[in-house]
């Protein structure tokens, strides 16, 4: 059976709606919303046009949004700056596998940038190897894997990316262990063993992509893993180019976040990660500014879980998104 709705019971309901339009009203009235004023005689067609905006998908929406700022039939007036209504903008890129090849647009914190990301060795070459239990740890495997996490992350928040070293197989992988295979490529092109046509092939792409781009903020991100004897444990190594002295800026920049992030989540650990110059290949050879990262020692067991474990492998492409939005924000400020 059904009670009766007193009186009373209606009043209670009453003041919940209220409350209910009110806390909408307010969540509305703090999203920051981007502002434009109309171009001379734009319709509001052309206006949403003109900001990327589906008049279909979006005009009802823009029009409740600026609710009293329009003329007969909702024309644009001249004098008013217009809210524009937020798109979820979905990207794409198959790389990061199938099930997270498809994401939204998180932020424009990095719209103006463009990376050219760089995974160590690949193809013929697995890199430095690491004995983990009864398995082989090959350093391309995950430095590819932190690479792609690294992209997908700046590519979230508005980054042009260009992942130099690819594998169309793998996409972002949770396992452990990673499995071996030679089926990454520069570009499109195969990977030649011999390593200097190695090192000059994957050169040549950063610097014509670099080329191609427009972008003021250009970063090359190197991406290795150390093989050291099995007892050194060592922590993250920044290089850049000895002449390059944004290079040693950004470097500088990335060694502090993960400082910082150390201290936050193991404050008694303590870091030792260094920034120093280096006279690499692709250091000397890069036509942006480049920073090479060594993650850690493949041969230590301590730090195989700074790579084996999934979360690890992605706590370490957040903190150096966190270095690099740090630094293109310092290099706005100029």
């Amino acid at each position: 059976m059904f009670s009766m709705i007193t009186k009373e019971h209606k009043h209670y309901i009453l003041i919940g709606l209220l409350l209910l339009i009110h806390f909408i009203g307010f969540a509305q009235a703090n999203i920051e919303y981007e502002t434009s004023k109309p171009k001379a005689g734009e319709g509001l067609h052309s206006f949403l046009l003109r900001h990327k905006l589906p008049p279909k998908d979006f005009q009802d929406t823009f029009i409740k949004l600026n609710k009293g700022k329009f003329g007969k039939n909702h024309s644009l007036l001249a004098h008013q700056t217009y809210l524009i209504p937020k798109s979820e903008i979905e990207l794409y890129e198959p790389l990061y596998g199938t099930e997270r090849e498809r994401f939204p647009l998180e932020s424009k914190a990095l719209k103006g940038t463009a990376f050219y990301l760089v995974a160590g060795h690949g193809g013929p070459d697995p890199g430095a190897i690491g004995k983990y239990g009864n398995h082989v740890l090959h350093e391309d495997e995950y430095a590819y894997d932190i690479t792609l996490r690294l992209a997908k992350k700046l590519q979230e928040n508005g980054a042009n990316i260009h992942l130099v070293i690819q594998d169309e197989d793998d996409g972002i992988r949770d396992n452990q262990i990673l499995k071996l295979d030679n089926h990454e490529t520069c570009g499109s092109k195969t990977i030649p063993l011999d390593q200097n046509k190695r090192l000059k092939q994957r050169t040549l792409e950063v610097n014509k992509l670099y080329k191609q781009d427009t972008e003021a903020y250009r970063r090359c991100i190197i991406i290795h893993v150390d093989s050291r004897s099995k007892r050194k444990q060592i922590d993250v190594f920044f290089y850049h180019h000895k002449k390059s002295k944004t290079g040693k800026k950004m470097a500088t920049q990335l060694r502090d976040t993960f400082d910082e992030k150390y201290n936050q989540h193991q404050p008694s650990r303590g870091f030792s990660g260094t920034v120093s110059d280096r006279n690499l290949y692709l250091l000397r050879n890069t036509t942006p500014v480049s920073v090479f990262i060594e993650l850690g020692n493949i041969q230590n067991y301590r730090d195989q879980q700074r790579f084996v474990k999934a979360d690890n492998r992605q706590a370490l492409a957040n903190w150096l998104y966190d270095g690099i939005k740090k630094d293109f924000e310092r290099n706005n400020k100029k």
